[in-house]
């Protein structure tokens, strides 16, 4: 990861964009693990990859963002203008429209049940977006969109390494059950990192979707964990009926819940120091 600062921001801004250049930075108070975000002014944001992986990104946003703002019912980011590298940051970066708004994550008074039906409805219009030209399912997406037996071998490793600390034949029964089926439509838009970070709410409801880097046309499975890592009780059947997919899909999907929680509690992806996706994979294994 590379240290980015205020500072560095500043001067990126300033030698590209000399008409913000006066403008204040500040980052925002809590960062994605992807990019790092900071406030330019009222009106902008400035987004930088953390790391070459997330690089591809950039431009996939650039030119996806547009298409999907055009078929949506609510905002998505709008890339202003991209920078290069500069100062000695090596990658290219974007300045976006300030979406107002505070993420799921940190609003107290959401309305758990109307956001269930509203991101359902949100992920529904999404596979509803003309798919011919989007980028299909791959690397740049971290494999999102894909058939989750891409990352067997993960889940694999992950359930010898973490041993008794999980009911691995528990794990392995859910696992099965997620391979067993392949999305039987043509690929659809898929955002890809559907979690309480990249969704914005105001008033106690979802008013915008952020931080497209991971996503493409492909099986919309992978869209569907925060019924495991969010909703729960009665929240969970209204999410899934809005979404209205299958139960083929919805396995899948769960076979994603899945494989996130154990490669983060086996030290394999994004560290989990407070044991969040523990909690989700009994969530998983007990639905």
């Amino acid at each position: 990861m590379i240290d980015i600062d205020a500072e560095l921001v500043r001067s990126l801004v300033r030698e590209q964009f000399p008409q913000w250049g006066d403008l204040p930075v500040r980052p925002v108070p809590r960062q994605g693990w992807d990019n790092r975000t900071f406030r330019l002014g009222e009106d902008l944001s400035v987004r930088l990859p953390s790391a070459e992986g997330y690089v591809v990104g950039v431009e996939k946003e650039e030119r996806s963002l547009p298409v999907l703002a055009a078929h949506l019912p609510l905002p998505v980011p709008e890339v202003v203008a991209t920078g290069l590298p500069g100062g000695g940051y090596p990658f290219p970066w974007s300045v976006r429209r300030w979406l107002p708004g505070d993420t799921v994550e940190n609003t107290a008074d959401i309305d758990r049940t109307k956001l269930a039906r509203d991101l359902g409805g949100l992920l529904t219009a999404l596979r509803k977006v003309p798919a011919e030209r989007g980028p299909a399912a791959g690397r740049h997406s971290w494999f999102r969109g894909c058939h989750p037996s891409v990352y067997g071998d993960q889940v694999e490793l992950a359930l010898k390494q973490l041993g008794h600390e999980v009911d691995a034949a528990a794990c392995e029964a859910v696992w099965a059950d997620a391979l067993t089926s392949a999305w039987p439509h043509p690929p659809t838009w898929f955002h890809g990192d559907v979690a309480v970070g990249n969704l914005l709410a105001a008033d106690g409801r979802l008013c915008a979707v952020i931080d497209f880097g991971t996503c493409g046309v492909g099986d919309p499975a992978c869209d569907l964990v925060m019924a495991w890592t969010y909703f729960g009780g009665d929240e969970r059947p209204v999410f899934r009926q809005a979404a209205g997919l299958d139960d083929d899909t919805w396995r899948r999907a769960r076979g994603w819940a899945l494989w996130k929680a154990l490669v983060s509690m086996a030290g394999l992806s994004s560290p989990d120091p407070e044991g969040f996706q523990s909690r989700v994979l009994l969530r998983v294994l007990h639905d």
